[in-house]
């Protein structure tokens, strides 16, 4: 009985988180997938794997806001005082939903571990795809249109019905570095698709043509300029560079978020072996850029070493102020070198730490499911309110911040600050406490959010106070 009454709050609450983050997902790309002439599918297959992809993250919500919601129905319907009268524990009224929970919780390990790498591969290629895909052909009136490679065009007005366009103005820019010598221009025009639709047939009435096929100042600049009109003319542009070309997903299969643990490890350990070649080679490079550090070799024999000033004396100025010119420039290139091998030192040890951050993102997010529900379920049976209402204030509330603290320590460890361990588990150290706590107070039925007890403390206190202080006598 507990578990039915359970799954569905659970799923709706799940639904409703997955629906949102999606949608968060839509107005941050809308700009990208407008104007593109995206087939239904595309757009379709693109949210599928977008919203597949918020699945670890939506199940803590949607777990924590179902309990609440779960046990709060049940207290406030007096489902849960009888069972407690029964003498039923709470951790026993419990028992099957922590079955469930962590049922739940080993399906959000594995999907994060084995489906999500998968879904974020399909998502982030596909992604590319269309946020590269050029926008289709609309010609919008007084507006020059580059969507055709080696074409600008502008008509000045487009008749909505027919789509008969008037005083069309192109230029032809296939030939680099020519400008705008090649020019086309006509009172009226059509547009129309080849049957393939792989071509626009662009026919024309009533223009003229212009074409300069000398540099203007150059050797022959006295050539004359090529003129001519038509009472028709048909131009074909290919429309092949407006299709959406699909990349090869094995160009995205090394990122971080398209591996399993047991792959991110395999490339952490990658990663840091050639992290500590390149420190060495860079350390050795510094070594050996200065004389004074350079290593003994054949140009310095072993045991002669001779001090620096004693090979001043005897040397011109000119010979010295060359040599210090020398030697600063010496300097500044060690300083450039140090800091383009800080930078790069930086770079590779925030790469290192995205593997690091994803590895240990898997598990906590499974764990913060269970966390989640020790904190909804006994703070449900405290309030005893079901429904969306104070339950889906509870929920945002500790959601807020969990998301906020883990946000916050993720970017202190891609940064250095923190180590992933425990950075990347400090919101779930954080609020296991608080899980542990109501778990305690809801099974010794502890007023924790009674305010008519509040109200009695505070007068015992408040009296306790009164009779010390007592009366003030004269003497």
């Amino acid at each position: 009985m507990i578990i039915r009454v359970y799954l569905g709050p659970l799923a709706i609450t799940f639904l409703l988180v997955l629906f949102i983050l999606s949608m968060q997902f839509l107005w941050k790309y809308v700009d990208d997938l407008m104007g593109k002439g995206l087939e239904w599918y595309v757009l379709a297959e693109l949210l599928f794997y977008a919203t597949a992809s918020f699945v670890p993250l939506a199940l803590p919500l949607g777990i924590l806001l179902s309990s609440i919601m779960t046990l709060g129905g049940l207290g406030e319907n007096s489902e849960l005082t009888p069972m407690r009268s029964a003498g039923l524990h709470l951790f026993r009224i419990l028992q099957p939903l922590i079955v469930l929970v962590l049922v739940l919780a080993a399906g959000s390990f594995y999907f994060s571990n084995n489906v999500l790498p998968i879904a974020n591969l399909k998502f982030k290629s596909l992604l590319w795809d269309v946020t590269q895909k050029k926008p289709t052909l609309n010609l919008t009136p007084n507006v020059f249109y580059n969507g055709i490679d080696g074409f600008s065009i502008r008509v000045r007005d487009k008749e909505p019905g027919t789509g008969r366009l008037s005083d069309v103005l192109i230029y032809d820019h296939r030939q680099a570095f020519q400008g705008n010598r090649t020019v086309v221009r006509a009172r009226t025009g059509t547009m129309n698709r080849s049957t393939n639709g792989h071509y626009l047939l662009l026919t024309l009435q009533d223009g003229h043509i212009y074409d300069e096929h000398s540099p203007a100042g150059g050797s022959e600049a006295d050539l004359p300029l090529l003129r001519g009109s038509f009472e028709e003319d048909m131009i074909r542009f290919d429309l092949s560079g407006l299709g959406l070309d699909r990349t090869d997903e094995d160009l995205f299969r090394d990122h971080y978020q398209m591996l399993t643990m047991g792959q991110l490890r395999t490339a952490e350990d990658s990663l840091r072996l050639h992290a500590e070649e390149r420190g060495a080679e860079e350390s050795e490079h510094l070594l050996n850029a200065l004389w004074p550090t350079r290593r003994k070799d054949a140009e310095r024999p072993q045991g002669t070493h001779e001090p620096f000033a004693d090979k001043l004396r005897g040397m011109t100025p000119p010979v010295k102020a060359n040599l210090y010119e020398v030697a600063m420039n010496m300097a500044r290139n060690n300083i450039n070198y140090l800091e383009h091998t800080t930078e790069a030192r930086r770079s590779r040890n925030e790469h290192l730490s995205k593997f690091q951050v994803e590895w240990h993102r898997k598990p906590m997010l499974a764990l913060a499911c269970l966390i989640f529900f020790f904190i909804g379920a006994p703070l449900g049976a405290i309030i005893r309110k079901g429904g969306m209402g104070l339950p889906a204030v509870f929920a945002i509330a500790f959601f807020l911040v969990f998301h906020i603290i883990s946000f916050s320590t993720e970017r202190l460890v891609i940064a250095g600050k923190l180590t992933a361990w425990p950075g990347m588990w400090m919101s779930t150290l954080v609020l296991l406490p608080v899980g542990l706590f109501l778990t305690w107070k809801a099974a010794s039925d502890s007023p924790l959010l009674d305010r008519d007890a509040y109200y009695r403390g505070w007068e015992k206190l408040r009296s306790r106070f009164s009779r010390h202080a007592g009366p003030s006598t004269l003497s």
